[in-house]
């Protein structure tokens, strides 16, 4: 309880990797969603089966999504990563629904595992996990 009192009273502090990985996946994801609205037909190229536009459409949403999500978690706000929980799951019943296979698809899963290890990284002894609110 001492070491949680602690950490209130201290001003909040991310390690600079997940600063870093914050910044990349605001700027990736702002590309992504960029170029399923700009370059929608060489993007759906790309893809195994038919993608409709209005499947980009909702891909460039996500996109979109997971910059706000970003932008919560820069400010403490554990709902970005619940965010990015969620859009990484609607994420895979597209790829599923437009034939990436099954393995394929669930690499993007990766990612949510990826930014819950870089949260759990420490600055002054206390993960940036322990100050989203």
């Amino acid at each position: 309880m001492e070491n949680e009192n602690a950490n209130l009273n201290t001003p909040k502090q991310r390690h600079g990797c997940v600063t870093a990985w914050l910044i990349l996946m605001i700027v990736v994801n702002a590309i992504t969603a960029l170029s399923y609205l700009m370059a929608g037909d060489s993007v759906s190229e790309s893809f195994p089966g038919s993608v409709s536009n209005f499947t980009l459409i909702i891909l460039a949403l996500l996109g979109i999504a997971n910059v706000i999500f970003a932008v919560l978690l820069f400010q403490w706000n554990k709902l970005g990563f619940w965010g990015f929980l969620s859009t990484s799951l609607v994420a895979l019943l597209i790829n599923l629904s437009i034939g990436i296979p099954i393995g394929q698809s669930l690499l993007g899963l990766l990612g949510i595992v990826i930014l819950y290890a870089v949260l759990q990284i420490k600055r002054e002894h206390v993960p940036a996990w322990d100050y989203l609110e």
